[in-house]
């Protein structure tokens, strides 16, 4: 109660002060004060323009070295831009003399609080930074996570989007294509293409194989270098065949056509040869007593 009294004294007296009796110097000193802080202020703030200036240049030639999608280097430059302002702001208002203590817990309050409400996106967001950075698959791959399959048709901020080969559009988020497990059918530039072909007992081996061969050599698409030749094996006696398998080395993108190309290959030449392709089957054998 009476400092609430000596305050209302106190403006309720201002118009009575005889402003001639206050000593000049503090005034001047104050002044003198200020000016130093202002002009430190505006050293602060031309320094610290041109060194933002420089660092979004900066981080703009490395998101363009690094191939980063454009989407996702705008919004870098756009976020790193915006938090050096603020940090020089905060800076200049200390260097005035203003406490900053209320800005720094508005901020911390405000950040907590974004953080909170937007921890997936953020996680999203970080993994979409990953995948563009690590490039565990890129635009026009293959690709199979999450249960899905298809190819790449975008890498967004928060999400990639895959095309299905019904031509579905799929978004899955960068979150846990970052964490999780991923097939990438096309990051090697050749893959092997394995085929079994199952014939019935009492064939001759050498007879399937030279066939089996035939189909082969007859492809261009398959690699028949050194280290990538084509071999066929037999790998299993079965209950009711035997089986050969056909290891073929083909370029990612023909895989699946040379796959389809040779199954349909090998039914008609076997069929033609005379060579019997056994359905799965049951022999039951009854004794009379």
């Amino acid at each position: 109660m009476e400092n609430q009294t000596s305050t209302k004294t106190t403006l309720s007296d201002l118009s009575n002060i005889d402003w001639k009796e206050i000593d000049l110097s503090i005034i001047i000193d104050y002044l003198i004060t200020f000016g130093k802080n202002l002009i430190i202020a505006a050293i602060v703030f031309t320094i610290g323009r041109f060194f933002i200036k420089y660092a979004t240049k900066a981080i703009k030639v490395i998101t363009q070295k690094r191939n980063v999608e454009a989407s996702l280097s705008s919004f870098l430059h756009s976020l790193v831009s915006i938090s050096l302002n603020i940090l020089l702001g905060i800076i200049i208002i200390g260097i005035l003399g203003i406490d900053t203590s209320s800005f720094l817990a508005v901020f911390a309050s405000a950040g907590v609080a974004v953080g909170m409400a937007l921890s997936g996106t953020l996680q999203n967001f970080a993994g979409g930074v990953l995948i563009l950075i690590l490039k565990p698959y890129k635009v026009g791959d293959f690709i199979e996570a999450q249960g899905y399959a298809g190819i790449v048709k975008e890498i967004q901020i928060f999400n990639t989007i895959l095309g299905t080969p019904d031509n579905q559009i799929i978004f899955i988020p960068n979150g846990p294509l970052a964490t999780g497990c991923l097939k990438n059918s096309t990051a090697a530039s050749t893959r092997r293409v394995d085929i079994d072909v199952e014939v019935a007992y009492g064939t001759k081996p050498e007879e399937v194989r030279a066939i089996l061969q035939q189909i082969v050599d007859a492809d261009e698409r398959i690699i028949k270098t050194e280290d990538l030749a084509p071999v066929i094996p037999m790998t299993m006696m079965s209950s009711s065949s035997i089986i050969f398998q056909m290891r073929l080395w083909t370029s990612a993108s023909t895989h699946w056509a040379v796959r389809c190309d040779t199954i349909e290959k090998v039914y008609k030449e076997l069929t033609e040869s005379g060579i019997e392709i056994p359905f799965p089957q049951m022999d039951v054998h009854i004794k009379n007593d």
